[in-house]
């Protein structure tokens, strides 16, 4: 264990040292006594052997302050190995109340120095626990800008991976299907990539055995309100027709939003379509070269998303393309 620089049990600093050698003496009434106090704080009898032969030999050349000082800087000499001890003699100062021990005379002296002694505890304290405060808020900023920088890089990991995945796509893919199923799972990945996903794609199975009867391809929630996302391969620009089934599946829930995301573009009545559909429901049209873009140029998925929203609620306008008005 190391201890804090402000730890005065570490180190007698030169105030306290004083203070203890002043008042060791006067808590106690003999040589003897002052021997059995260190003892007593488990200071090892190899520091003070010494000291009790002279103290055998000839007690009238043997001062207490002169003992009580020898015992202190030899405990302080030892620096980390004698910590116990310091605190423990610290302690019994520090705690020391029945000053009827010591010779009247010495009583009121006493009393002061362990008052002076117990202010510099308790100011050397205060201390500590405002440096030891500092260190945690220090330690808690530096374990913050970590984990910050950990979820930056893990999330910019996943969005290179989906980014990837989405780039496969335009490779060769055996059917239109099997493309759509990989945009399918691409597209969710990226979304997830971006913390926006709550739940990927899923079907719904009717309850009179008919089998499944509508199919989700994503659920993402963008300023606390869910959207269904729709996802879509097709060679030929999006029709009204493919639109108006989307429309369909927002109607049967009252408070759910949609997005469209199409490899194709989307034709007039498609768009003509959703911009009358506004009055009753939110639905934004996309492009996945719009997607593509927007992860070349590293912007943010959620922001680009909430443009879309709040054109389509502003302005009427479904198909709004934040880039193109950017440049």
């Amino acid at each position: 264990m190391i201890a804090s620089s402000a730890d005065i049990t570490f180190h007698y600093p030169p105030e306290l040292f004083s203070l203890l050698v002043d008042v060791v003496p006067l808590l106690n009434r003999s040589k003897k006594d002052v021997l059995i106090f260190f003892r007593g704080a488990g200071v090892p009898d190899g520091m003070t052997v010494d000291i009790a032969g002279r103290l055998k030999a000839a007690p009238k050349e043997v001062n207490k302050y002169e003992m009580v000082r020898t015992v202190l800087e030899r405990l302080n000499a030892k620096g980390e190995s004698t910590l116990r001890e310091r605190r423990e003699v610290l302690r019994r100062v520090v705690d020391f109340t029945n000053f009827d021990t010591c010779w009247p005379d010495d009583q009121l002296k006493a009393k002061g120095l362990v008052a002076s002694i117990r202010e510099v505890v308790n100011q050397k304290d205060a201390f500590t626990r405002i440096n030891n405060a500092r260190e945690e808020e220090r330690r808690a900023r530096l374990a913050d800008m970590q984990r910050v920088v950990t979820e930056k890089r893990e999330r910019a990991s996943k969005i290179e991976t989906a980014r990837h995945d989405l780039y496969s796509l335009f490779g060769a893919v055996a059917s239109a299907q099997e493309r759509g199923k990989k945009l399918e799972t691409a597209l969710n990945n990226l979304f997830l990539a971006y913390g926006v996903l709550v739940h990927k794609a899923f079907h719904l199975v009717g309850e009179a055995g008919e089998g499944i009867v509508e199919q989700i391809d994503g659920v993402i929630e963008l300023g606390g309100v869910l959207y269904f996302v729709e996802m879509k391969w097709y060679r030929n620009p999006v029709g009204k027709p493919e639109i108006s089934e989307h429309l369909v599946r927002l109607m049967s829930r009252a408070e759910v939003r949609g997005i469209f995301i199409s490899a194709s573009e989307y034709t007039e009545p498609a768009i003509h379509t959703v911009r009358e559909f506004l009055q009753h429901k939110v639905l934004v049209l996309s492009t996945l070269e719009e997607i593509v873009q927007l992860l070349e140029r590293q912007d943010d998925l959620a922001g680009f998303l909430k443009q879309k929203v709040q054109a389509a609620q502003i302005h009427k306008n479904p198909y709004f393309r934040p880039h193109d008005v950017q440049a």
